[in-house]
């Protein structure tokens, strides 16, 4: 989903913040005993933001929400896209993911260094909600999270014994049931009053 904001003057005197564009959903998955990783995304991430601008990320993050409809995973291979789904999405109670940042903790800002912080995401996916501490970046207008979820935690075992199965051969028997996300999203930030 694409949101962009009209910035009006802050009285305050300071930045005001606006997400802009898309927000990108991003999971590496491992297979193999020596864990080689599988990257992908998925291409419909429905974003719904907390508020449209802001004087901090605080206020334009913390409640926003994504919808994920997993049916559009997307590893650039059709054929492994299909077996994702058909052998693990499908096999869970709910068929899309859910997300919203709870809180996020900025670190000491340091001179001539991006931002960084804590995110922190609360994730429902098969039915089970968990959260999820995520290191973020920012830079050039660049918000970036990542963090490591594992599936056994969303009571999916049954799906994760379903990939492993499916594709027993291409991953020499061995699926690993942590994950690694990541998301990005372009912010915006202005001057609105430079006394």
């Amino acid at each position: 989903m694409v949101f962009s904001t009209f910035l009006s003057a802050n009285t305050k005197g300071g930045c005001e913040l606006s997400q802009i564009g898309a927000v990108e959903v991003y999971w590496t998955a491992y297979k193999t005993a020596a864990k080689v990783g599988v990257q992908g995304s998925f291409d419909s991430v429905e974003y719904t933001p907390a508020a449209k601008s802001g004087e901090n990320f605080r206020s334009i993050l913390v409640g926003s929400k994504v919808a994920i409809d997993t049916a559009t995973i997307n590893s650039k291979h059709k054929q492994r896209d299909e077996t994702l789904y058909r052998f693990f999405f499908d096999i869970m109670s709910d068929k899309d993911i859910e997300a919203k940042i709870v809180d996020i903790k900025a670190d000491k800002r340091v001179k001539n260094a991006p931002r960084t912080g804590v995110v922190t995401i609360e994730i429902e996916m098969n039915g089970v909600k968990k959260t999820a501490p995520m290191k973020y970046s920012f830079s050039e207008g660049v918000f970036e999270a990542k963090g490591v979820i594992d599936i056994l935690d969303f009571s999916a075992n049954r799906a994760l014994s379903s990939i492993n199965k499916a594709c027993f051969d291409l991953h020499e028997g061995k699926t690993w049931s942590d994950v690694a996300i990541s998301f990005k999203m372009k912010i915006e930030a202005k001057l609105c009053n430079t006394k």
